[in-house]
């Protein structure tokens, strides 16, 4: 239903983004995720007919809508756009403002659609009301239900809960995913909410240096991520030193270092088996010094280890507190623990690393959150 195709995008002479691929089928949810500045919304004004396209093409439902060449009229790509600020006309009523976009149909067929977009999405109670009247997750259903009424190939999502507190962000976003996909609805959203993207879509795009980094799943770019920006930017984490060698087994008897079947990362944590596609991709050789990362949930509070770590700081999560964590004064470590252990800062206790994705890197910096 979507399919672009090395999208170059620019204002001027100013690259904004190069050789982007990403692709929808039908029904899918999609999410470009990025921080501030990395053409996320340059993206979606490509998509809708706002910005033209310098190289590559945009298709939809299998029409190319833009290429360097030609650039479909907004009005015909079938597209609708949920914007930021709602943008909600104060003046009409509920029903009128979602019965506007479909002003080439007849009134009693453009009515007939706008209620069934209202009813949708849960606002027959308040369709004779003005949007000032409305608290703000009614006002985002209302921009909802005039995207769709005029049943769109594409619907568009430009941080569609960016104004909302928290908790209406989190149920709305369920809830809005529910009617997406209830309706068979293909739809695209931008945000640098992690938790936003990761409760709505099927896929996810993380933008970073101009390019789409890695298009997948949430687990994937979580537990799988294809660069080191994303593997530091989703999540939580740190990376910490280790060192490549070889082993015959966790026993620590060595073996000839030329052998790179049994490769280990060293680190002051224990010692870890390098995953296989690292040495089928030759990233790494014995001696080489790395970075691995660290997720919150790998390090396991355990009082009869051995290894004691102390507490730096806390952060209070309810079930859990997330400690930061300080190994020989100079390991920093995340540490997500049930809260009923309810360690303070300056004391310490026992600590074990259980990594089910090894996530490692080439030794050029040290990044940390």
């Amino acid at each position: 239903m979507l399919d672009i195709n090395n999208l170059s995008l620019s204002y001027g002479t100013q690259k904004v983004l190069k050789n982007l691929t990403i692709s929808l089928q039908q029904g899918e949810i999609g999410c470009i995720l990025g921080p501030s500045g990395c053409g996320k919304t340059t993206l979606l004004r490509a998509i809708a007919g706002f910005k033209s396209v310098q190289a590559g093409r945009i298709s939809v439902n299998d029409t190319v809508v833009s290429d360097a060449q030609h650039q479909m009229p907004v009005a015909k790509r079938k597209i609708g756009v949920v914007f930021q600020d709602f943008a909600l006309f104060p003046h009409m009523s509920v029903l009128k403002n979602v019965a506007y976009g479909l002003s080439k149909l007849s009134k009693s067929e453009a009515l007939k659609l706008a209620e069934e977009a209202i009813e949708l999405v849960g606002l027959n109670d308040v369709k004779t009301k003005y949007p000032h009247e409305l608290s703000g997750g009614q006002q985002q259903r209302v921009a909802i239900a005039r995207a769709i009424a005029p049943k769109p190939d594409l619907l568009l999502l430009d941080e569609p809960f960016s104004s909302l507190d928290p908790d209406l962000r989190e149920r709305l976003s369920s809830e809005i995913r529910s009617i997406i996909k209830q309706q068979n609805i293909t739809a695209l959203l931008i945000t640098h909410d992690q938790t936003e993207a990761f409760a709505m879509a099927d896929k996810i795009g993380v933008l970073h240096d101009q390019q789409c980094q890695q298009w997948g799943t949430a687990y994937d770019l979580y537990h799988e991520p294809a660069t080191e920006f994303i593997a530091d930017f989703v999540g939580e984490g740190v990376f910490i030193p280790v060192k490549v060698v070889a082993y015959e087994n966790d026993t620590g008897n060595t073996i000839d270092p030329t052998d790179e079947k049994l490769l280990w990362l060293e680190t002051q944590l224990g010692r870890f088996l390098l995953p296989e596609e690292y040495l089928v991709n030759n990233t790494f050789k014995v001696g080489d010094s790395a970075k691995m990362l660290v997720r919150p949930d790998d390090l396991r509070h355990q009082d009869e280890s051995v290894l004691k770590a102390k507490v730096v700081g806390r952060s209070f999560r309810g079930a859990h507190i997330l400690y930061r964590l300080s190994l020989n004064e100079t390991e920093p470590l995340l540490c997500l623990a049930p809260s009923h252990h309810d360690h303070k800062i300056g004391e310490s206790f026992g600590i074990h690393l259980e990594v089910e994705h090894v996530i490692c890197f080439p030794n050029c910096s040290l990044i940390n959150h």
